[in-house]
């Protein structure tokens, strides 16, 4: 079976437990999946299931992919792929719709990748969270990052050092978030917590891999 499926951040809400707790959780809308490509040993090397999602125009996604849309299944223009591997390619089929309910059940442990909001160019105080130096008795260097390297060895500005620069706009993972609710008929789920990106983010809903240590809270709805 396929671990995961990919899914819009709609936003944030909260839900109440049969107890009365409040359950901070995140709308993920799950647009239809359907399966680009199915990989197998002889012809790729390894099993893998392509899916695709969001239908868009020809002239958005490019010649290459159209035609590789096309050369298996014959698919509208889509333009997001995302490749899982899987044990076994038996029953799955280029077209074939991949349904929320039979990848995922509710109370189950799930990893939820997006890309974080781009923040632009930020200083060390913002982007590395440096405290600031003295405002009074003379201060000069208020929000200054302070010396950068070293004297006469080894000359130079070390690899990595935190500075100011670009902050934001990377993939970030969020990991065992619990899956609080499915709705297959509108077609979101219900994931508690906050997970990266903006709304109307685009993000991959995996499932949880064993060994993975389990916060005490359970499944409510």
């Amino acid at each position: 079976m396929i671990q995961g499926i990919l899914g819009r951040k709609k936003g944030m809400t909260q839900v109440f437990t049969e107890d009365g707790d409040i359950v901070p959780v995140t709308v993920i809308e799950i647009e239809p999946c359907k399966v680009a490509q199915v990989k197998t040993i002889e012809s790729d090397g390894y099993t893998a299931v392509q899916i695709g999602t969001s239908v868009t125009t020809e002239k958005r996604i490019g010649k290459p992919r159209t035609g590789h849309l096309k050369k298996h299944g014959d698919l509208p223009p889509l333009r997001r792929l995302q490749e899982f591997r899987v044990d076994s390619v038996e029953g799955f089929a280029s077209g074939q719709e991949i349904k929320l309910e039979e990848v995922f059940a509710e109370g189950e442990r799930v990893d939820v990748r997006g890309r974080s909001k781009g923040r632009g160019f930020a200083g060390t105080i913002k982007r590395h969270n440096f405290h600031r130096g003295d405002v009074t008795h003379g201060g000069m260097a208020v929000r200054r990052p302070g010396a950068i390297g070293q004297c006469a060895t080894p000359s130079r500005v070390l690899k990595g050092k935190r500075m100011s620069g670009h902050m934001g706009d990377q993939n970030q993972t969020v990991r065992n978030l619990l899956l609080v609710r499915i709705d297959p008929e509108n077609h979101y789920v219900l994931v508690r917590g906050a997970v990266p990106g903006p709304v109307n983010g685009e993000v991959l809903i995996r499932k949880t891999k064993k060994g993975v240590r389990t916060p005490k809270y359970t499944a409510s709805k």
